[in-house]
């Protein structure tokens, strides 16, 4: 019986990043949809940062661990997972590199950029949550959404230069929290460039059901909001 358990979201592509990394890796665990049971005093006693995706597991010093990016990194050190993150120091360094550009570069403007149409809440000190008119907050999430255009050039030209994953010639965490990410650009209809598409596209082909599977609540939950902006 597994000993690991996995709270998440299925709307958020933050979760699905975890998501999808557990069923690419192959490992057992048990995952909780802990849909309107954050912020209760359960959930925070466990997770003060009031976060998903959440591990519990045995070997965790907290006995809970947050932040995608550092389960995935933690699994794949546990259970060895070298094809998934990559033991050569220089092709880890781009790994972690590329996963650090995400989540502070890649991931704000995406948030700004999407968050609005999604119904998510944002930031206290953004623009969309000032007093600031709809005028301004739309400029502000137009703006974020102009400026996405140079870190997925970078994503490109220098992580994707040459190989058909950052990992290389097979998917690596990297590699799913980036794709995961570009999922919510659907919901404002966001013109991808060719190789963001292809890129996806190859991501899920290797990596099946592992991918489609969870996937699938996220791509909903946008054709579920776009239906009822329309």
């Amino acid at each position: 019986m597994s000993t690991s358990t996995l709270s998440i979201l299925k709307p958020s592509v933050n979760n699905l990043t975890a998501r999808i990394f557990v069923r690419a890796a192959g490992l057992e665990f048990v995952e909780h949809d802990v849909w309107g049971k954050k912020g209760t005093p359960e959930f925070l006693a466990k997770d003060p940062a009031d976060l998903t995706p959440l591990l519990e597991e045995a070997g965790l010093p907290k006995g809970a661990l947050h932040e995608s990016c550092a389960i995935m990194q933690y699994l794949c050190n546990v259970h060895g997972l070298d094809r998934l993150y990559p033991p050569d120091p220089g092709e880890r360094a781009m790994v972690d590199s590329a996963m650090f550009y995400l989540t502070g570069t890649l991931y704000p403007l995406l948030a700004r950029a999407t968050y609005p149409a999604l119904g998510f809440g944002q930031y206290p000190g953004e623009v969309a949550t000032s007093d600031a008119d709809d005028a301004m907050k739309e400029k502000a999430r137009s703006e974020a959404e102009a400026a996405l255009a140079r870190p997925l050039e970078v994503y490109r030209a220098f992580y994707l230069d040459g190989r058909p994953f950052i990992g290389g010639e097979r998917p690596s965490i990297a590699d799913i929290r980036l794709a995961a990410t570009l999922e919510f650009l659907r919901v404002i209809d966001y013109e991808f460039p060719a190789w963001a598409e292809e890129y996806i596209s190859r991501l899920e082909e290797s990596l099946g059901d592992a991918y489609s599977e969870p996937v699938a609540d996220v791509r909903g939950y946008i054709d579920h909001v776009r239906s009822q902006a329309g």
